[in-house]
C-alpha cells in the first residue's frame, strides 16, 4: 500500500509539473521567443500575457496628441497602458544606446524617423518581427532585416501662404527658385539633411549642389528649427514659401482654416517613421501587441489625423505623385557628408 501510494503521489507530482511547464517557459520567454511563436493560440496568449504585464513604454518623436489618441484606443481595447517618453529622434537613439550600455532596459518600443530606427538596428537594440499580413503596407515600409517597420510617411513639401504667394508664380522645379522674385521669401528647416541628400542624389550631386548654392546666392534662404515652427511662420506670412514642410502639418493647419497650401516640387521626397520592439523589452508581450496594433488599427487613427500612413488602405500617398523614399541606411552612412554640405550651403549663410 505504501509503495502504491508513493507511485500515485509521484504520478500526480509529475502531472502537475508537466502542466506547469508552459507557464514556467512563458515566464522566462525572451522577446525573440515570443516573436517566433506561431501556434494557433498565438493571439489569445499574446493578449492575455500583455494584460498581465499591464504596461508598455514607448520612446517616440510623434506628436503628443497623436500618441494620446493611440494610447487611449490601445488601452480601451486591451487594458494595457501606454507610457510615453517623447523626444527628438537623436535623443531617442542616445538614450536607448546609453541605457543599453549601462545594462538598463526601460524601453519596450521605439517609434521615430527612419534614420534613427536604422541606427537602433545597427546598435543591435531591436527585435526582428514579421509585420501583420493584414496591414497592407507599402513595400518600402518593410525592411529586409525586419527589425523595424514603417508606420507613417513624412512627405516633404513646399508650403506657401496663399495670401502672399500667387498660384501662377509657384515653382515647377527647383531651378525656378533662382529667379530674383524669390529673394527674401524662402525658408528651410535646420536639420533636413536626409531630404537634401536624397534630392541631390536624384538631381546629380554636382548639378544639385551648384543649383542650391545659386538659389542661396541669388535669393537667400532663412533657416528655422522645427517643422511645426516653420509651418506656423508660413501661416503668419513671415515665411511666404517653406521648402521643407510636412504635408500632414500643412493639411492639419489648413483644415483649421489657415491660409496655406502645399506643392511637391519634383523629385518629391518622403521619409518613413518606423516602429521597432526592443530586443530586451521588459514587457515583451505588450510591446509586440502594440507593434501589431499600430500597424493595423492604429493606421486608421493616424489617417484621421491627416497623416499619410504606411498602410495603403488608410491614408495613402496622393494619387499620381511619384515619390522617392529616403534610403535610411545610405543617409546614415553618408550623414557626415550631407550635414557638411547642408551647413555650408544653408546654415552658414544664415548666421
Amino acid at each position: 500500500m505504501m509503495k502504491d501510494g508513493r507511485i500515485r503521489f509521484t504520478l500526480v507530482a509529475a502531472l502537475l509539473l508537466c502542466s506547469a511547464l508552459p507557464a514556467l517557459a512563458q515566464a522566462g520567454a525572451t522577446t525573440a521567443d515570443i516573436a517566433a511563436y506561431t501556434g494557433p493560440d498565438r493571439a489569445e496568449k499574446l493578449i492575455a500575457d500583455a494584460k498581465r504585464e499591464g504596461i508598455v513604454t514607448i520612446y517616440t518623436s510623434a506628436r503628443v496628441d497623436d500618441m494620446a489618441l493611440l494610447g487611449a484606443a490601445f488601452e480601451k481595447k486591451y487594458g494595457v497602458k501606454l507610457r510615453v517618453w517623447r523626444a527628438s529622434s537623436e535623443n531617442i537613439v542616445q538614450r536607448g544606446v546609453t541605457e543599453a550600455r549601462g545594462g538598463r532596459f526601460d524601453a519596450d518600443v521605439f517609434e521615430t524617423d527612419a534614420g534613427a530606427m536604422e541606427a537602433l538596428h545597427r546598435e543591435n537594440l531591436l527585435q526582428k518581427l514579421t509585420a501583420p499580413k493584414s496591414a497592407d503596407l507599402y513595400a518600402a515600409a518593410i525592411l529586409p532585416h525586419g527589425e523595424w517597420t514603417g508606420t507613417r510617411i513624412n512627405l516633404f513639401v513646399a508650403a506657401y501662404n496663399t495670401r502672399t504667394v500667387k498660384a501662377n508664380e509657384l515653382p515647377k522645379s527647383y531651378d525656378d527658385l533662382t529667379d530674383p522674385k524669390w529673394k527674401g521669401r524662402l525658408a528651410i528647416e535646420a536639420d533636413d539633411t536626409d531630404w537634401f541628400g536624397t534630392i541631390i542624389t536624384q538631381l546629380g550631386e554636382e548639378r544639385g549642389l551648384k543649383l542650391f548654392r545659386t538659389i542661396v546666392a541669388n535669393n537667400g534662404i532663412s533657416v528655422r528649427k522645427g517643422h511645426s515652427l516653420l509651418a506656423n511662420l508660413v501661416v503668419s506670412g513671415e515665411v511666404p514659401l517653406a521648402l521643407t514642410s510636412y504635408s500632414a502639418a500643412v493639411d492639419q493647419l489648413k483644415k483649421g482654416g489657415a491660409p496655406l497650401e502645399w506643392i511637391a516640387i519634383p523629385p518629391a521626397i518622403a521619409r518613413f517613421e518606423g516602429i521597432g520592439v526592443a530586443r530586451k523589452s521588459p514587457h515583451p508581450h505588450a510591446a509586440i501587441l502594440f507593434y501589431e496594433f499600430l500597424l493595423t488599427e492604429g493606421q486608421k487613427i493616424l489617417g484621421s489625423r491627416e497623416i499619410i500612413t504606411a498602410s495603403r488602405s488608410n491614408r495613402p500617398l496622393p494619387a499620381g505623385l511619384s515619390v522617392v523614399f529616403v534610403d535610411a541606411a545610405k543617409m546614415l552612412d553618408e550623414n557626415s557628408k550631407w550635414t557638411k554640405y547642408y551647413r555650408n550651403i544653408f546654415t552658414s549663410q544664415a548666421r
